[in-house]
């Protein structure tokens, strides 16, 4: 059988809408090449990208320490399934533990399966260590919460176009508002023999960079420890320097040494983390808890073919490297407050724009329209129309998070696209 080559970003997108499910919208760019904070569509225009595979991407595409990791051990042995050892898992495991502060992790490939398997933790804990009765224990959630596509995550979704028409939905979880410890403690106060877990992202970013008060991680942990609830901090997209810290939970840390070592870290129960764990170059996630958590799981009770696999394990830990190394959460906590700061200009200047949000370099800004309006596309469209590529979430906001390895004279030249962009807008 053969085949015709589809060379256009036409040809290549109407072959998607053909041939692929329609399960997202993408902005009309097709794109063939990144390297560092940029990428070049077919036919070879070149874009700033300021998404970042939703924050997968924090050191750059194709950062070459991480191809040659991917590569080296590609080449050598990429898989060998659970049902053997192999000789990347153990110094991986040893590495993520000590640089996370926890005693174990259990490694999977995507971060809805970390998140489920997360869940599965908690549960598991709640019946054999809180003494939860079989099929009684409840998490709580937080609603305009991201986790996840699997049927156990949205059920607890607030996302019409996630959680509709896919019921029935698992049981078990009770949803508050983001942002409200009182909320927070009269959940578990209604309950408190049969909640086990409190799942939360320290900063919302599908629902538009929602940033909570500076002591809502903090109080959450407190009131969870006070109660014999778990604490499951999910860092999926704020970990791993994007915030300005190696995790958003961090606080205000300098990053230059372990979580383990920082007064101001929120040590949670469960920590789940994702997408930038492999630098954007293989489906990496993982699990982290201490013994008397992690130990309830026992062999055969869960796992993956392909988690914990030494091509994962050395492009993970490399990816983790290169984030110390060139202390990448350092430069994005520098260049999201001038990130904020430029954008905050446009606040003060035009209507079109009504809020700026966010910490590091995981940013949102807030068109004055309504969610229901084309606007905040538009922009988009325009965007990449001039060599700037962003997405909006829910509407009317636009999320901003580029490469943290971006530099400070190539943020101001994107800085200069978006006010171009948007005054074009409001003129």
């Amino acid at each position: 059988m053969t085949t015709q080559t589809a060379h256009s970003s036409q040809d290549l997108m109407a072959l998607e809408d053909k041939y692929g499910a329609h399960n997202y919208h993408p902005i009309p760019v097709v794109l063939s090449r990144g390297e560092g904070v940029y990428v070049w569509d077919v036919e070879g225009k070149k874009y700033f990208d300021f998404l970042s595979a939703y924050s997968a991407v924090n050191q750059g595409h194709c950062h070459p320490k991480i191809v040659s990791a991917l590569a080296e051990q590609a080449g050598t042995l990429a898989l060998t399934s659970r049902a053997f050892y192999n000789d990347k898992l153990g110094e991986y495991e040893k590495y993520m533990s000590e640089t996370f502060g926890f005693d174990k992790v259990l490694p999977m490939n995507s971060g809805a399966e970390a998140v489920e398997t997360a869940i599965k933790i908690c549960r598991k804990w709640g019946y054999e260590k809180k003494g939860i009765k079989n099929g009684h224990a409840k998490i709580i959630v937080c609603g305009e919460n991201f986790h996840g596509r699997t049927v156990t995550i949205i059920s607890f979704s607030s996302d019409p176009d996630a959680r509709g028409n896919f019921g029935p939905y698992t049981p078990g979880f009770v949803s508050i508002p983001y942002n409200d410890i009182t909320a927070l403690e009269e959940a578990i106060k209604s309950d408190p023999d049969n909640v086990c877990g409190f799942l939360v992202e320290p900063i919302q970013g599908e629902a538009g960079v929602n940033v909570p008060d500076s002591d809502f991680i903090a109080n959450a942990a407190a009131i969870c420890k006070k109660y014999n609830v778990l604490f499951i901090a999910d860092e999926i997209q704020t970990g791993l320097a994007r915030t300005g810290s190696m995790l958003a939970i961090c606080g205000d840390c300098s990053c230059e040494h372990r979580c383990e070592q920082q007064s101001t870290y929120v040590h949670p129960d469960i920590l789940i983390l994702g997408k930038a764990l492999s630098g954007g170059a293989y489906p990496v996630s993982a699990v982290l808890a201490n013994d008397p958590v992690m130990d309830v799981i026992k062999p055969g009770q869960h796992g993956s073919t392909y988690g914990g696999n030494p091509t994962a394990c050395a492009v993970a830990t490399t990816a983790l490297e290169v984030l110390f190394d060139e202390k990448l959460a350092q430069n994005a906590r520098r260049l999201g407050k001038i990130f904020r700061e430029r954008m905050q200009e446009l606040v003060e200047k035009l209507d079109i724009v009504k809020l700026v949000r966010g910490k590091g370099l995981l940013n949102a800004v807030v068109i004055n329209d309504s969610p229901e309006s084309s606007t905040a596309w538009d922009i988009c469209i325009k965007l990449a129309e001039n060599g700037l590529l962003a997405k909006p979430t829910h509407g009317n906001i636009i999320r901003f998070a580029p490469p943290l390895v971006m530099t400070e004279e190539q943020l101001h030249e994107c800085c200069d696209i978006i006010e171009k962009t948007i005054r074009e807008f409001s003129a």
